[in-house]
């Protein structure tokens, strides 16, 4: 079975969050950043990847999505800065599928 993501992305300010799913995680935000991505991400240049988790199925990582966007934007940011303290774009870290 393909594997599966939830990502958390940001502009370059880092006031503002988008969270999304895929089947494809480095495609997914190559598409973000060139524009492509959705109307939110490309009106707010909301392009940088500071998050992910992976699933082994997809209703899994929906699941996951719901759950984080219903979280206070608070923990979110708690979240994601226990495993990227710094708010890289970890985009650079992705190797493509």
């Amino acid at each position: 079975m393909k594997n599966s993501f939830i990502y958390m992305l940001s502009n370059k300010r880092r006031s503002m969050l988008y969270i999304g799913v895929t089947s494809n995680l480095y495609r997914r935000i190559v598409e973000h950043k060139s524009g492509k991505g959705s109307i939110f991400t490309e009106k707010y240049s909301i392009k940088d990847l500071l998050y992910f988790e992976e699933f082994t199925s997809i209703d899994q990582a929906i699941m996951r999505e719901k759950q984080l966007k219903n979280w206070h934007k608070e923990w979110k940011w708690n979240l994601i800065k226990q495993v990227n303290p710094e708010l890289k774009d970890l985009f650079e870290d992705l190797t493509p599928n």
